[in-house]
């Protein structure tokens, strides 16, 4: 099992070789598996970049996020121009629904509503407004509105994990209420943990996936 001091040290390796994250300007603290970040970034961009690298680490079972986004004098943007590339933006993708969202921006921050049918419509809507310049934070509020009953929603989730090399069927429970799942369960690594929830998130109908699958 890691030290404290041997997980910090390896997430600080895993920013280090991340080329979009300036690893410089973060700070890095560990204790019993969660993991700190601090410090400031340049864009929403990198801020989310930082947090998917720290999650790849072995023996990281939680990240704390407090970075600060700081937006260089020639990548700010007024609220009203965000609007308008969002917009643009979310029209442009054949992934998000025409004319189903609703966008608001407040101080750089976006924050997007509507239904859905798919969670990958509502993920890729997300990814469409990370990267644009002048967004310091994205909000996601879009619902993923159910087409199927709970059974057939962990049928299909149980199913898919069981077909999946990474899982025991033994190992993981899935239980699906309206929509919303629930996991339960253990597996060895971060990497699996984000797997189990990625297959829920797959599945026709899941409006929201409550992970409590535990890291051994």
């Amino acid at each position: 099992m890691l030290t404290d001091k041997q997980l910090q040290n390896n997430v600080l390796a895993e920013l280090d070789w991340a080329p979009d994250v300036a690893a410089a300007h973060l700070g890095v603290s560990a204790r019993d598996g969660i993991v700190t970040l601090s410090g400031q970034v340049g864009s929403y961009a990198e801020k989310h970049a930082a947090e998917t690298a720290v999650r790849h680490v072995h023996g990281v079972k939680g990240v704390a996020e407090a970075i600060e986004v700081l937006l260089p004098f020639d990548r700010q943007r007024t609220d009203a121009e965000i609007a308008a590339a969002v917009i643009d933006r979310l029209a442009w993708d054949v992934s998000v629904p025409h004319d189903a969202l609703t966008v608001v921006v407040e101080h750089g921050q976006v924050t997007i509503g509507g239904d859905v049918e798919w969670h990958y419509e509502r993920d890729a809507a997300e990814q469409d407004i990370r990267r644009l310049m002048g967004v310091t934070g994205v909000v996601n509020r879009i619902e993923v509105r159910p087409t199927t009953t709970a059974e057939q929603i962990g049928d299909d989730i149980t199913h898919a994990l069981h077909r999946s090399y990474f899982f025991d069927p033994k190992t993981i429970a899935v239980t699906a209420v309206d929509g919303r799942v629930e996991l339960t369960g253990s597996v060895k690594s971060w990497n699996d943990w984000e797997t189990a929830a990625a297959t829920a998130w797959g599945a026709p109908g899941v409006r929201a996936v409550d992970n409590r699958i535990t890291i051994i």
